[in-house]
């Protein structure tokens, strides 16, 4: 999983920062990070308050989670030689 370096609460404090004018340029060198990072960043997050955010992660963990327990589901099914053949 990629470590980020910033938090729910940082990534959307940084995407205000351009609503008081900072153009994209300043508010990146200020944080270290890329253009390409805050773009993305705001086509994921625009908008949302931190706990939109953290609710998205959490979705998005669960998510992860349950998908990896249906591919487990699945190589075990096909082990006991129980899937359909259509």
């Amino acid at each position: 999983m990629k470590v980020t370096r910033f938090t729910e609460s940082q990534i959307v404090a940084i995407l205000k920062q351009q609503d008081s004018g900072q153009t994209v340029a300043q508010i990146t060198r200020e944080h270290g990070s890329s253009e390409a990072t805050f773009y993305n960043w705001r086509a994921k997050y625009g908008g949302m308050q931190v706990s939109e955010v953290k609710r998205l992660k959490e979705l998005e963990d669960e998510n992860r989670r349950l998908k990896n327990g249906a591919a487990r589901a699945d190589v075990r099914r096909a082990k006991l030689g129980l899937t359909q053949k259509w």
